[in-house]
Parts: C-alpha cells; sequence; structure tokens
C-alpha cells in the first residue's frame, strides 16, 4: 500500500510516496480504499509548517477523502463493504459544540491525513456519502462544503430572502455560493479576476465586485444591498478584509469568520459593538452537521465545482497548482 507522507516542513518538497503497511480495522473501525482526495487552504499551511510546528511527523496529509469500504472491524454495523464514503474532517466530533478532544482528531494535522490507498478510521469519522455524487466529487465535502454549510446553515440561519457576500473563487465560498442559492438567498461575490467574476455570475451570484478594481469594496456592497448591508458574510480573508466586511455587513447581522487567506492586518472592533454585529468563528463542523448537508445536497442534486484533477503520482503538481491561486473550486487528487 502506498501513501503520501510529509517528512519535513517548509515547502511541496517535503512530501514523499512511501510504501505503508496495510492495517486491518480493530473494533469499531473502518476500512476504506481511498479513491479520491481534495485540498483545502489549510493542507498548504500545513505542509509548509504555517499550521503548527510541531506535527507528529511523517504525517499523512489532507483532510479530505472518499472511497469504498474494504472492510469492517467487530462492533461496526453502520457500514458494509461496498459502501461509499467519506472521512469526517474530525473522526471523533459527532455532534453539539467541538471540544479540545475533538481538536486533537483532524486528519491530515493532529494524525494522519487521507492521501494513500488505504485508511483505516474510526466508525465516528466515517459517514455515507449522497448517491448521485461521483467519489471525486464526494472527497470535496468534508471540509469546505461542510465549512459552508456550518456557517449559512447551522449557524448563520439563512432563509430565503436574505443577502450573503461570498469572497473569492475558492472551494468554501463556491460551497457558500451554491447553499446560499439552494437556501433562495441572494449572492454578492468577490473576486480579483474579471473572468472568475464572469463564473461566479453564471453560477448564480446575482452581483460581483472586483475588489482590486474597487479597494473600497465594502461600500459597494453595501450600496448593491439596498444601502442597509447583506445578511450573512463568508468572511475567508481573515485580519486583511474584516475592515471591508464590518462596512458591507447591516446592523445585526452575521459574519463567519473562517480563514486567513488575506494574511496579516488590523480591523477596528468598534463596528461589531455599534452595528451588533455576530462574529462567529467556525472550523468545520460535526458528523451531525455532515449527515444534515448530505441529506440536502442529495435532495437537491448539488455537484461540487472541481477545477481539475491530478493523478496520483502528481500529488505535488495538485499542491503546486492550488498555491498559484489559479484554481476555480476545488483540487482534487485521483487515488490509484
Amino acid at each position: 500500500m502506498k501513501g503520501y507522507r510529509i517528512h519535513e516542513l517548509g515547502g511541496i518538497n517535503g512530501l514523499r510516496l512511501d510504501d505503508l503497511p496495510s492495517v486491518k480495522p480493530g473494533h469499531g473501525e473502518v476500512a476504506v480504499r481511498v479513491r479520491a482526495v481534495s485540498l483545502n487552504y489549510r493542507d498548504l499551511l500545513v505542509i509548509k509548517g504555517a499550521y503548527s510546528k510541531n506535527l507528529p511527523l511523517p504525517l499523512i496529509p489532507t483532510s479530505d477523502g472518499a472511497g469504498e469500504v474494504i472492510e469492517v472491524g467487530p462492533g461496526v454495523t453502520e457500514f458494509k463493504p461496498g459502501d461509499h464514503v467519506a472521512g469526517c474532517f474530525f473522526s471523533n466530533y459527532t455532534a453539539g459544540q467541538p471540544s479540545e478532544e475533538s481538536g486533537k482528531t483532524a486528519l491530515g494535522g493532529a494524525i494522519d491525513g487521507m492521501l494513500a490507498q488505504e485508511r483505516i478510521l474510526p466508525a465516528t469519522g466515517v459517514i455515507h456519502v449522497p448517491p448521485h455524487l461521483d467519489l471525486e466529487e464526494a472527497a470535496t465535502l468534508p471540509c469546505a462544503a461542510l465549512t459552508a454549510w456550518h456557517a449559512l446553515v447551522e449557524s448563520g440561519g439563512v432563509r430565503a430572502g436574505q443577502s450573503v457576500l461570498i469572497q473569492g473563487t475558492g472551494g468554501v465560498s463556491l460551497f457558500a455560493l451554491q447553499i446560499a442559492r439552494l437556501m433562495g438567498a441572494r449572492v454578492i461575490g468577490t473576486s480579483s479576476n474579471d473572468d472568475k467574476i464572469a463564473r461566479v455570475r453564471d453560477l448564480g451570484a446575482d452581483e460581483a465586485i472586483n475588489y482590486r478594481k474597487t479597494p473600497e469594496w465594502g461600500n459597494a456592497v453595501r450600496n448593491l444591498s439596498d444601502k442597509i448591508g447583506v445578511d450573512h458574510i463568508v468572511e475567508v480573508g481573515g485580519a486583511g478584509t474584516l475592515a471591508q466586511s464590518l462596512k458591507a455587513i447591516r446592523v445585526g447581522g452575521h459574519i463567519a469568520l473562517i480563514g486567513v487567506l488575506s494574511g496579516a492586518g488590523e480591523a477596528n472592533p468598534l463596528p461589531i459593538l455599534m452595528k451588533n454585529v455576530r462574529v462567529q468563528g467556525i472550523y468545520v463542523g460535526s458528523r451531525e452537521m455532515f449527515a444534515s448537508m448530505n441529506r440536502a445536497i442529495g435532495l437537491s442534486r448539488l455537484h461540487p465545482i472541481i477545477d481539475r484533477v491530478f493523478p496520483f503520482d502528481q500529488a505535488r503538481e495538485a499542491y503546486a497548482h492550488l498555491e498559484s491561486g489559479a484554481h476555480f473550486g476545488k483540487v482534487v487528487i485521483r487515488v490509484d
């Protein structure tokens, strides 16, 4: 059995393809033949050493993968060989609020991830995927899709007729666009690329702004939303974009704080107070949320937006493509 492992931090060159032993599932465990893995920005941070300096190296990276059950251990009744499943981002965060203990079971960070031909996972960390999706599509769900679902539905309670601002065209943002449209919300998008703006409109965004051409895009968003601001913002930029998001949000609005794509920056917290804004940190979500999302995806027959699929022997090239920022949607690795 082969799998990629990070042997040293600092960049993509630390990723090597190793021969790994096959392991039988124990009590409460499931053996999965991984067919596809998708990349997240977090995976770049991990391999560069920007996520944590104390990772248990060598480490199998990536949190997001899907495949077929090949064997179940004693005590497992929910799964059987042949089932199409995805791994959950947290192996033991089943429901309710997260805890320090659940945080220690994040795939591809605290423990080994999915970039291998086979993985043994606890049954609590595996979930059936919507049957209309192929396994490459299913591999995009565990982090990006669930984060967007948590942000808008579980935390935000988005309703038909409300307005949602998405930032950029990465996996979380495009899933947020699709979920917002599914819930009947109006969507405003931002990007620095006019071609990507056109594609966002094609996917259903009602309005889109080039933030390089319009640096004060917060005011532009406000003007596009009846001059009162949007109801929800999926904030993937972090400190560098939060100041503009606070201009764009309406009084009493909801900002789901997710990413750090814009790097460092400062934001005056006074608008949070004066506008009665709810800023909620979102760190993926529970297995229970994953199940709810999968039901919605299955009923609506939503298909994830995949930018490009790389073969298993080009995993480094897949990382480099993600790092380039040229992608629109998810970058996937097919596991041969």
